[in-house]
């Protein structure tokens, strides 16, 4: 089993933050303070691979399982925790990058693999996203801010 997670950040919903069979991938590696509503709070990002959700650094049909977790935010300042923590999406350019990142994670997952989508309704509508993609995911979440889906590589989304 060979499991890729595009945008691990600081893994925060991993169990195991150096599960065997997952290779991380983030865009950032970074370890930051800052001073948040009076508090000092920390974020760690150390991926096993520096590389953009956009463009995957790996070969066709590779993984049994990818997860996509990118950014749900496209508005912030550069200084809030928020997006220190998460990162953030081009404000005018998020459909045009979900949409390079979706069709990136079914490139790398072998055929019949499993995609795993997180996303956080907050700044952009769950269905706004899916309108991107192009595609509906076969089940998941459909009622809580925060969802998460699933989709098949058939043949159908291989094109």
């Amino acid at each position: 089993m060979r499991i890729l997670d595009v945008a691990c950040g600081s893994k925060m919903f991993w169990y195991q933050n150096h599960e065997p069979h997952t290779t991380y991938m983030d865009i950032r590696d970074i370890e930051k303070a800052i001073l948040d509503r009076g508090k000092e709070r920390k974020i760690k990002v150390h991926p096993d691979i520096i590389g953009d959700f956009r463009n995957i650094p790996f070969e066709d049909n590779t993984f049994d399982l990818v997860v996509f977790d990118p950014p749900h935010l496209k508005y912030g300042g550069s200084n809030s925790w928020l997006v220190i923590k998460y990162g953030k999406l081009d404000k005018d350019h998020w459909q045009e990058d979900l949409s390079r990142g979706f069709h990136e994670c079914l490139r790398v997952l072998k055929p019949n693999g499993t995609l795993l989508f997180k996303w956080n309704d907050d700044q952009i509508k769950f269905s706004e996203v899916i309108k991107a993609f192009g595609q509906l995911p076969i089940f998941g979440d459909k009622r809580s801010k925060t969802k998460w889906s699933v989709f098949i590589k058939t043949p159908e989304l291989s094109n």
